[in-house]
């Protein structure tokens, strides 16, 4: 990025609105205190003068000229940064240590602000000075003041000071902006030459870090976080697609099948009927293999949020397990329950029941004879968990992640009816309701353990 282009960055703005706003309060503040300080200061030299001025009224009104003229000489003699003269009616000194009247006008209330030279070491100095003119009895003229010239150097000082904070605090400023806003930008720009190198197809970039554990990294690592999680969809819709055109190859052409046989010679009405009713469970089974797909697919997108409710899991349970006792009871197989305890939950009945129907059937399809499946819901602290335990063959340690996923059938369960679906929608609707799923060993047997949060 050009030098230039950082004072268009929102980096840069960012800083130089911080800066405008530290500099005008900067300012406000030592413009308070100079406007106070420099207050202060020509108050009281005004309240000294007018003091002194009164007394010197009260001195002429007791004592005359010749008691006013006296008591000027005295304290020119001994004053310190006090002026005095005391003048004729045509303005001509008649005592003070002032050398002449000033040349500046007369202001509002009766001061002068004016400069004159003071005797120094090196000839004289221009100094500036305040004072105040009355007008006495019989013409004469006396003006009292003070010497304000270290009064006025600080004020200027403090202006300066003023105008040069303002200057340094202004251009550390705008260095210090772009400096910020550079390092911002440097870092952004890493975000975005990876983003459009995935955009142009290397979908195996991503963002590299800095180590220093700061909010870009933080940022860096949730798109690369969320990257691996676009390309591991990516990758499970490739394998979804892979195992449709597989699985759903073999009963659509062995539907196409059995309907050309049956028109390849003259068939008796009973063949015809019975090459119906095949064709029409094959359709069965591929309805079943769709609908599988919508249910799954409306999960993971969190579609069914929107009908989420209040719900008793031990409710659902029975009413599962009541559905599949004919089943099991044609398979010869003992199907237990335990749900002594309540658990209310928030979720979706309709899939919550799917998905404990698919749990509970698969328990009873791979459960041979004479075996037993064990259905159980209890309460451990903020949760409910759900067991279904059958005495199958179970699933091999290695395997039992992978038969999560869609349309994964393991090597013995390869001629049994079904779509490899029935695991996947469960694990599905329990990561729609942030439950935990794990397969287990029985021993012998599958346990497959659900665990909810209890509603709050």
């Amino acid at each position: 990025m050009r030098f230039l282009n950082l004072f268009r960055t929102t980096a840069f703005r960012l800083a130089l609105i911080y800066l405008l706003l530290f500099a005008a309060s900067a300012f406000a503040l030592i413009a308070f205190i100079y406007w106070n300080t420099a207050g202060f200061m020509a108050a009281q030299t005004d309240e000294t003068i007018n003091a002194e001025i009164q007394g010197l009224r009260e001195q002429y009104g007791a004592s005359g000229l010749p008691g006013l003229r006296q008591v000027v000489i005295e304290r020119s003699s001994v004053a310190r940064g006090g002026l005095y003269l005391l003048a004729n009616s045509d303005q001509s000194r008649i005592a003070g240590n002032l050398d002449r009247w000033p040349d500046a006008p007369t202001g509002q209330g009766g001061w002068v602000d004016f400069t004159y030279d003071r005797p120094s070491l090196s000839g004289s100095d221009r100094r500036s000075a305040r004072a105040r003119h009355l007008e006495l009895l019989g013409g004469f003229q006396l003006l009292v003041g003070r010497d304000v010239h270290e009064r006025r150097e600080i004020e200027d000082r403090i202006e300066s000071a003023l105008f040069w904070s303002a200057c340094i605090t202004v251009g550390l400023g705008l260095i210090g902006g772009l400096l910020m806003s550079r390092n911002v930008t440097r870092r952004l720009d890493v975000i975005n030459e990876t983003t459009r190198d995935i955009i142009d197809g290397d979908l195996n970039r991503r963002v590299p870090l800095s180590g220093s554990n700061d909010e870009f990294d933080e940022l860096a690592t949730n798109l690369n976080d969320m990257l691996d999680q676009i390309g591991s969809l990516m990758a499970g819709m490739s394998e979804v697609a892979d195992n449709i055109a597989h699985d759903l190859r073999t009963p659509l052409n062995r539907l196409r099948s059995r309907l050309e046989v049956t028109l390849m010679k003259p068939a008796s009405e009973l063949e015809y009927r019975e090459a119906l009713e095949g064709a029409i469970a094959e359709s069965d089974q591929l309805i079943s293999t769709f609908n599988s797909l919508l249910l799954i697919a409306r999960a993971e997108t969190g579609q069914a949020r929107e009908n989420f409710e209040e719900l008793e899991l031990k409710s659902v349970l029975t009413d599962v397990v009541e559905l599949y006792e004919p089943l099991a009871e044609a398979k010869r197989i003992t199907l237990k329950t335990s749900a002594s305890q309540a658990a209310p939950i928030n979720g979706d009945r309709g899939l919550i029941s799917q998905m404990l129907a698919n749990l509970i059937d698969n328990a009873i399809k791979y459960t041979p004879e004479d075996g037993m499946v064990t259905v159980s819901i209890r309460r451990t602290g903020r949760h409910a968990v759900v067991e279904v335990r059958d005495t199958g063959a179970g699933i091999p340690q290695a395997e039992r992640e992978h038969v999560l996923r869609r349309f994964v059938r393991l090597e013995a369960s390869r001629n049994e009816p079904g779509s490899g679906l029935g695991l996947s929608l469960v694990a599905a609707v329990a990561r729609l309701h942030d439950a935990e799923i794990t397969l287990g060993d029985a021993k012998p047997g599958l346990i497959a353990t659900l665990r909810f949060h209890l509603k709050d």
